[in-house]
């Protein structure tokens, strides 16, 4: 029975899982005027798009004439802006397989402006770069960006005027370093009075947008994108653990200058089919063109709303946020993660007293479960790291640019290859990790310990933390969950010490612990209260039901964050796993199908195992230069 409640579950969270990643239909020529339409949009990127267009190029001069007349023809006062490249523009031209003397022209800025009513008001600035790497026609990065704010400024002229004045900034030699932000914002007359701005980037040629990055202080921000999202083709797709971890990161987009300089606003990018990305595949052809829909819906509504708002977002406290199944934001202050993790202690306190008294749960089987949950997390770091290395070198060891852009293409790969392992070590938990022959398994996470030191860097302090851990856990099945309650409540257990200390540490990144725990809670509180045997139908209903929304939810979440850090973390899932294990724990299959259970867990990290080798085949290492 209770196999019955985990496969539907996990089918049914894969489903509602996967439709929340999709992209819009794509809006047709014949939209209405005031719509965004993706095939009006893709009109400019055949155009832009025939060839790559680098700062010095003879097409890069074609694009730029080409964008100037665009502009007027929209009704836009134009004008342009030159600047400095900066200093290392030779090396980085030559390394890239661009010609060297570009670095003695000047980066030229495309500036449009659409009066508003009220010319004293702060206006809003759409921004995007025109420029491309030597070797791609750079259809999606960032000609779909390019395209999408000319439709949107379209789409927002057709609406009618607005109160505020639109800027509408195509900068130049972001690929070299950012050099027409950098020019713009350091002294340009409009620079003081743009109160907010939206950048558009892309890192692959598909895909849902996610707005990664916004200006700090960012609660007002992130209001009005949600009351804006609503109206935008296929919602929105952020959270607060994107921006926090985009914050850390070395590299940066345009959007990166305005917003030291304390300037509102949004990021927003789509990075699905990775293979595109700095890539001679990314032309008009293979562009998604849903991906065109949905960003460009994310760029008019947002625009619109800040064009015709009373007041702009201003900087106030951050905000802790994630997107519900990407159609709507939900969000609370970081200092409200402490009562969420109380109520979730608070119900994990009532449902172990009364698992106690009406099923004879101890507090040892309860640290049981959370031993489990350590194994878990230990064993899946170490396996998930050897099966990525099988895939290619660490980002950081990839000998040239192109070897990098080709490690990008085998993301998809190396993705399917990481969820198959975190599934297998999954199931056999499931199925009972004291189960199969402990020195076996010890030795198992051994040997992939070897393979992720040999092949991925023997320096790795983390595959080699773990796979001690990982080895002496298996070595001791006595510490093991021996009973249902016990492995569920101790999983909920070690969650809600991982939310506790992200709450301390990073709260923006907290959520990611405390909803599906105090999800977990909740349920596990009402099965102890309905069910304690946790056999019959009223409590595995709600345990899956709980499972399905959780599941779908963290699995809507774990793909753009795997194709974000998963190149070299691809550890990541492993705590997506750790919590969709917590929400199954209690539907652990039955004792007689528990052989086939396994055997069905080894197949599964055999394939993933498969298919992370399977990358070097579907995207060997090329010439291209990205």
């Amino acid at each position: 029975m209770r196999l019955f409640w985990l496969t539907g579950s996990l089918a049914l969270a894969l489903l509602i899982g996967v439709a929340s990643l999709q992209v819009p239909k794509p809006a047709g020529a014949d939209a209405p005027a005031t719509a965004f339409s993706a095939e009006r949009a893709m009109a400019d990127v055949r155009e832009l798009a025939q060839r790559p267009h680098p700062v010095g190029s003879a097409d890069h001069a074609r694009v730029r004439a080409v964008l100037l007349r665009r502009m007027a023809d929209l009704g836009l006062q134009t004008s342009t802006q030159t600047g400095p490249l900066a200093r290392g523009s030779a090396d980085y031209l030559r390394r890239m397989g661009g010609d060297p003397e570009a670095a003695n022209f000047t980066a030229t800025n495309l500036i449009g402006v659409l009066p508003g009513r009220n010319p004293a008001l702060p206006a809003v600035a759409l921004m995007v770069h025109y420029d491309t790497v030597p070797g791609s026609p750079g259809a999606a990065d960032d000609s779909t960006g390019v395209a999408a704010v000319l439709e949107s400024v379209r789409a927002i002229r057709a609406r009618g005027p607005a109160e505020r004045t639109l800027v509408v900034l195509l900068t130049d030699a972001e690929e070299i370093g950012l050099d027409g932000a950098r020019a713009f914002w350091a002294d340009h007359p409009l620079r003081d009075r743009i109160g907010a701005v939206i950048n558009l980037e892309a890192r692959g040629g598909g895909g849902r947008a996610m707005m990664f990055a916004t200006g700090r202080g960012n609660a007002e921000t992130i209001a009005a994108f949600g009351r804006a999202g609503r109206k935008a083709d296929g919602g929105v797709t952020s959270n607060s653990l994107a921006v926090f971890v985009y914050e850390r990161m070395p590299n940066g987009t345009d959007f990166t200058v305005p917003k030291d300089r304390g300037v509102p606003g949004l990021n927003l990018a789509f990075i699905g089919r990775p293979d595109q990305y700095h890539a001679p595949s990314s032309t008009p052809e293979a562009l998604d063109r849903g991906a065109v829909q949905h960003i460009g819906s994310q760029t008019l509504e947002n625009a619109d709303a800040l064009l015709r708002a009373e007041g702009l977002p201003e900087r106030s406290a951050d905000t802790v946020y994630a997107d519900l199944f990407g159609q709507d934001i939900l969000s609370h202050p970081p200092a409200a993660g402490w009562g969420l993790l109380a109520l979730a202690m608070t119900l994990l306190a009532a449902a172990a007293w009364r698992a106690r008294r009406r099923a004879g749960l101890t507090l040892t089987d309860v640290g049981r479960g959370a031993v489990d949950g350590v194994w878990f997390v230990a064993a899946g770091l170490v396996l998930t790291q050897a099966v990525r290395t099988r895939a290619g070198p660490m980002a950081q060891r990839a000998e040239s640019a192109a070897a990098y852009y080709t490690l990008l293409g085998r993301l998809p790969w190396m993705e399917a290859g990481a969820a198959l392992t975190v599934l297998a070590l999954g199931m056999a938990l499931l199925g009972g990790r004291g189960r199969p022959d402990r020195r076996i398994t010890a030795l198992a996470v051994a040997a992939a310990a070897v393979a992720a030191l040999v092949l991925g860097g023997l320096g790795n302090p983390v595959v080699i933390g773990a796979s001690v851990v990982a080895i002496g856990l298996s070595l001791a099945p006595g510490l093991a969950a021996r009973t249902a309650w016990g492995g569920w409540l101790g999983l909920v257990a070690l969650v809600l010490v991982i939310a506790a200390a992200a709450q301390a540490a990073a709260p923006a990144t907290a959520f990611l612990f405390l909803w599906p725990g105090l999800l977990a809670t909740i349920v596990a509180a009402l099965a102890a209260s309905l069910d304690p045997g946790l056999t019959r139908a009223r409590s595995l209903a709600p345990i899956a039901a709980a499972a399905v929304i959780g599941g779908a939810w963290l699995i809507g979440l774990s793909h753009p964050i795997f194709l974000g850090i998963g190149l070299d973390l691809p550890g990541v899932l492993v705590l997506m796993g750790l919590l969709m294990l917590m929400l199954v724990r209690p539907l652990s299959p039955e004792r007689g199908a528990v052989r086939p259970w396994l055997m069905a867990a080894l197949a599964a990290l055999v394939l993933g195992g498969v298919l992370s080798v399977g990358a070097r085949l579907a995207e060997p290492m090329s010439a291209r230069i990205g």
